[in-house]
């Protein structure tokens, strides 16, 4: 994975902004409130996600459907996932994750209950700063107790 691709992406970076922001969201539902702060933060990781989908694309140099995908490996580089490619067509890419470290990394540091709000949660809006015509689905996830994570990417022609 490249530095620049490095900086943004995998379970490293996501550790270290999860070793931050975890403590101090939980000391702000204490104060202020569970739903208020779960709200503000999701606002602001979804403009942060969006401007990261956004510089992926500028380090990638274009912002094709098959540039999102090549520098979505760096997400599962180092074995951190297993997957299984459901589909796969210059439209539409779909994947089942089966395994996913992200959530063992949550779960070591004690903040699973905000693995989906620091991670999971935030593919949407990158997607769409990486290209406004691209769409994610993901109906389960393993961080919130499903059996896989089933991704469905695709690109509106």
């Amino acid at each position: 994975m490249s530095a620049d691709l490095s900086r943004l992406l995998g379970l490293k970076t996501t550790e270290t902004e999860a070793r931050i922001a975890g403590p101090l969201i939980k000391a702000f539902m204490k104060e202020f409130g569970e739903e208020k702060t779960l709200k503000i933060a999701e606002e602001v990781l979804e403009t942060l996600s969006f401007e990261t989908g956004a510089e992926l694309g500028r380090i990638m140099g274009n912002n094709s459907f098959r540039h999102y995908l090549k520098a979505s490996e760096a997400f599962s580089e180092g074995g951190v996932h297993d997957l299984e490619i459901v589909e796969h067509n210059p439209a539409k890419f779909a994947v089942n994750i089966t395994r996913c470290d992200y959530v063992k990394m949550f779960e070591e540091l004690g903040i699973r209950d905000l693995g989906y709000l620091l991670a999971c949660g935030r593919d949407f809006a990158m997607v769409k700063g990486f290209n406004p015509r691209m769409k994610l689905t993901r109906p389960k996830t393993i961080m919130q107790g499903d059996d896989v994570c089933d991704f469905c990417y695709e690109i509106e022609e």
